[in-house]
């Protein structure tokens, strides 16, 4: 039976960011399994006890030792004051391979245009904390106020501004707001309590998570090639050929011919292999890839 003690409580972010998140853990090869009446879903290892809650609430909770370490945004841990370790950054998004963007945003046909125009105004967010330390960098002195939500509906008739998030920015088109600019750009990071940090079997378990869903984002996106090649048209074939360092070239048993495999960006690849063809590549295959190791 596993030692309690040597459990890391790890928690994940429940709401926009719970699939990808998810999708992430399964591809660096665990599984979990979430009841959707518990916080406290199920996964494959031993090791780890899992906790899920909002995005929000995790900093302070590993910040407070009642987590050992959790994934939540490089925005909420700034905007709680979190003291905790980063361990890794994990550059993965709810929609998008992009960080999500802490925005201001004002009505298009708002007469404020600068920053600067923001003295004296009111803006709603639920990033309080982030917005008053952007504001104080600019020298603007303007009401900030907590927003439940549904923040963009609040302007022009009961603020002057919104700081919100997004990632697209389709849902501020939607409602005629034009961004005055980027207050935070964030990414989800894996996060560790201080004191767990220290804890040897829990930093460890930390550094190899950290190394797998690292391997799990390296790998999103890119495919890897595999093909027979002419000897006499390697030179050509391998100046098409991205790669991470260099491409693989094998001798094969007929001495006309090499193997070569690399690593490609997915969308290279439907531009690529016709032009391997047309060089004479056979065999050409392509396969997804799980985990990248740099």
């Amino acid at each position: 039976m596993q030692d309690c003690s040597t459990v890391l409580r790890l928690g994940i972010p429940k709401g926009s960011l719970q699939d990808a998140c998810l999708k992430v853990f399964q591809q660096a090869g665990w599984r979990i399994t979430i009841d959707t009446r518990s916080y406290k879903p199920y996964i494959d290892d031993d090791e780890i006890e899992l906790r899920i809650l909002r995005a929000q609430e995790i900093s302070r909770y590993v910040e407070q030792g009642f987590l050992d370490a959790g994934i939540t945004g490089r925005d909420w841990i700034a905007e709680n004051r979190s003291d905790v370790h980063v361990v890794q950054d994990l550059h993965f998004s709810k929609v998008t391979t992009a960080p999500a963007r802490w925005v201001l945003a004002v009505p298009k046909n708002s007469p404020i245009q600068k920053i600067s125009d923001l003295e004296g105004k009111r803006i709603a967010t639920e990033a309080v904390n982030l917005t008053k330390q952007y504001l104080s960098s600019h020298k603007v002195n303007a009401q900030v106020e907590f927003s439940w939500g549904a923040t963009e509906v609040k302007v022009p008739e009961l603020v002057d501004a919104i700081v919100d998030i997004t990632e697209t920015g389709s849902s501020l088109r939607a409602h005629n707001l034009r961004i005055l600019d980027v207050v935070m750009e964030s990414y989800p990071q894996l996060i560790a309590n201080k004191t767990a940090w220290q804890h040897q079997s829990k930093k460890t378990k930390l550094e190899n998570l950290a190394l797998l869903l690292q391997a799990a984002l390296n790998a999103r996106d890119r495919v890897g090639l595999k093909l027979n090649c002419p000897r006499n048209q390697l030179r050509s074939l391998l100046e098409k050929l991205p790669a991470l360092r260099k491409p693989t070239v094998s001798d094969l048993s007929d001495p006309d011919w090499v193997a070569v495999e690399t690593v490609a960006e997915e969308h290279l690849v439907r531009e690529l292999i016709p032009s391997l063809k047309k060089l004479g590549a056979e065999g050409i295959i392509e396969y997804p890839l799980n985990k990248l190791v740099f």
